[in-house]
């Protein structure tokens, strides 16, 4: 009798980041000093170039990969950046900003604490990646996030 197969490995969520890195090995060394990253699988093509790699932050997995110009793999730095930004929740937003901070990350948005309820930084990781991080620190309904928003910036209200 075959065991039944579970469609989403139960180490895993639905949406999973594939990141491709320009020196992934170094990006999972990265990880690992800034977000307290686990390694959790590698596979490397005869050359040594990561073909697969995977870390997990938090509960949550993050695959890797190195570039391969070749298939039209690049990762944000020959694109100019990135578009998209990986937002981590932590316990204390403020340390865990200044450990990125200190493993190599650059400040694209100071640790503040924001009108939706979140103190919340960003950084760009050396490969290219932005990376929001936030520590959730009062709960609010979205009325009470568009009445801090217009306080801030009564431009950002309802238009008439």
């Amino acid at each position: 009798m075959t065991a039944q197969v579970e469609p989403v490995p139960s180490d895993m969520h639905t949406v999973t980041p594939h990141l491709v890195c320009d020196g992934a090995a170094a990006a999972i060394d990265f990880y690992k000093k800034a977000f307290n990253a686990v390694e959790t699988a590698r596979m490397q093509t005869p050359d040594g170039k990561i073909m697969h790699a995977s870390v997990r932050i938090g509960d949550s997995n993050v695959m890797l990969v190195d570039e391969f110009p070749d298939y039209g793999s690049v990762g944000p730095k020959k694109l100019n950046g990135s578009p998209v930004t990986l937002h981590v929740y932590v316990p204390d937003v403020d340390r865990v900003f200044e450990q990125a901070i200190a493993a190599g990350a650059t400040v694209r948005m100071p640790v503040e604490d924001q009108f939706w309820g979140d103190r919340y930084g960003q950084v760009v990781d050396p490969f290219g990646h932005n990376w929001s991080i936030a520590t959730h620190v009062k709960d609010m309904t979205p009325e009470e996030m568009g009445a801090a928003m217009q306080s801030m910036n009564p431009e950002c209200g309802p238009q008439s």
